[in-house]
C-alpha cells in the first residue's frame, strides 16, 4: 500500500547531504524489481530497468529540509544552520533528533521565552539565529561524549499520522511522496524503454543531484516526481494555486513563473493522452513559486524534454505536511500507463 510505504519514508531521516538512511530504505524496497542499483559519486541512487535504446529518466529527491550543528557553546547548547527553505517561526520550540556518531539524541529548539520579550520582540518573533538546540547536556564536554560535533545533522522529531478521508500528515512529504510514487511505479510498470529511476540528493539546497545524474545518464526525456502547493485551504486563493488535494496528481506546465521549468509541451501532451485514455484524474499547473529537479534535468547537455508530476500537498516545508494518498496512487497509475508509449519528441 502507498500509505504504508509513505509512512516508512516520512518517518525516515535524511537531510541534504546525509541521505544514507533513506537510500537504504529505497534500495530495500526496489530489490527484485529492477535490473541494477548503483550509487554515483554524489550519492544519488540510480535504479535501472533495461529495455530498448530509448532512455527515460524518472527523478525523486530523497533529501528533506533540516538543520546542521555549527557551534557548541561552553554550556552545551547547539547553534545551527538551516538546510533548505525553513520559515523561521516554524522551528521555534520544535522537538528534534540530533544524529550523532554514537546514536540519535532528542533535543528541543529553544529561544528567548515570550514572557521575557518586549513588545517589539513579540511582534517580530524569534529569529533562527537566536535559536539553539537543548539536548540536556551540562557542558561542551558532555556534548562531545554523546557523539555530537560541528557538522552533525539534525531533523524534526515528528511521525506520520492518519487524518480523515484518506488524508495523512507527517514531515518530509516533500519529497518522500515523490519517492513513494517512483518506487511504486518501478514495482508495477512494464515498459519497452530503458528506465532510470534516480533518487536524488541535495535537491533542497540547489537541485544538485539531479544535475549531475542527468548529465551522466543523458536521457531522451524525463519526469520529476515531487509535491506542489494547492490553493484549497484558508490563507491562499485558488487563483494563486489552482489545484486541489484529492483531485489527482498535478502536471507542471510552468513553475516559478518560468524562472525554473517551462515544461516540454510534447511531454505534457504525452501524459495528458495517457490520463485521458486510462480515465486517470489529473490537474495542470502554471505556478509562480518553487521548482523541482526537472529544472536541472531539462538544462542538462543539449536539453532534455521534461516536466513534473506532483501530488498536491498542504503546508510544505513544515513538520505537518498534509496530502491525500489517492493522489499518489493516481500518479503511479499515470506513470505506469504513460511508460507503455513514447512522447512524440
Amino acid at each position: 500500500m502507498v500509505k504504508e510505504l509513505l509512512r516508512k519514508l516520512s518517518n525516515a531521516h535524511g537531510v541534504s547531504g546525509s541521505e544514507g538512511s533513506v537510500f537504504a530504505l529505497i534500495k530495500k524496497e526496489l530489490k527484485g524489481c529492477v535490473d541494477e542499483i548503483t550509487e554515483d559519486p554524489m550519492g544519488n541512487l540510480i535504479a535501472v530497468r533495461h529495455g530498448n535504446k530509448s532512455k527515460v529518466m524518472l527523478a525523486a529527491h530523497m533529501d528533506e529540509i533540516g538543520l546542521m550543528v555549527k557551534y557548541i557553546d561552553d554550556k552545551g547548547f547547539l547553534r545551527f544552520i538551516t538546510l533548505g527553505g525553513w520559515y523561521g517561526p516554524t522551528l521555534y520550540n520544535q522537538r528534534v533528533i540530533v544524529h550523532g556518531t554514537k546514536g540519535d539524541r532528542i533535543g528541543v529548539i529553544g529561544g528567548k521565552p515570550p514572557h521575557m520579550m518586549d513588545e517589539d520582540e513579540r511582534k517580530k518573533g524569534v529569529k533562527t539565529d537566536d535559536m539553539f538546540i537543548d539536548i540536556g547536556a551540562k557542558n561542551k564536554d558532555d556534548v562531545a561524549e554523546l557523539g555530537i560535533e560541528v557538522g552533525t545533522p539534525v531533523t524534526i522529531d515528528r511521525e506520520f499520522t492518519e487524518l480523515a478521508n484518506n488524508r495523512v500528515t507527517g514531515k518530509a512529504f516533500d519529497n518522500r511522496a515523490g519517492v513513494a510514487m517512483l518506487i511504486k511505479t518501478m514495482q508495477k510498470m512494464k515498459s519497452p524503454f530503458t528506465v532510470y529511476a534516480v533518487f536524488t540528493v541535495q535537491e533542497e539546497v540547489g537541485l544538485k543531484g539531479a544535475k549531475t545524474s542527468a548529465y551522466t545518464i543523458d536521457p531522451d526525456w524525463a519526469i520529476a516526481t515531487d509535491v506542489t502547493i494547492p490553493g484549497d485551504h484558508p490563507g491562499i486563493d485558488m487563483k494563486d494555486a489552482a489545484v486541489e488535494m484529492g483531485k489527482g496528481p498535478v502536471i507542471t506546465i510552468v513553475d516559478s513563473s518560468g524562472r525554473g521549468l517551462i515544461a516540454s509541451r510534447k511531454v505534457v501532451q504525452w501524459l495528458k493522452n495517457a490520463a485521458e485514455t486510462n480515465a486517470i484524474p489529473v490537474q495542470y499547473e502554471v505556478g509562480t513559486g518553487g521548482t523541482t529537479d526537472a529544472t536541472s534535468i531539462h538544462l542538462s547537455r543539449g536539453g532534455v524534454p521534461s516536466t513534473t508530476i506532483s501530488p498536491p500537498t498542504r503546508y510544505i516545508h513544515s513538520p505537518v505536511e498534509v496530502l491525500d494518498t489517492g493522489d499518489i496512487e493516481a500518479g503511479v497509475n499515470l506513470l505506469v500507463a504513460a511508460l507503455k508509449t513514447k512522447p512524440a519528441l
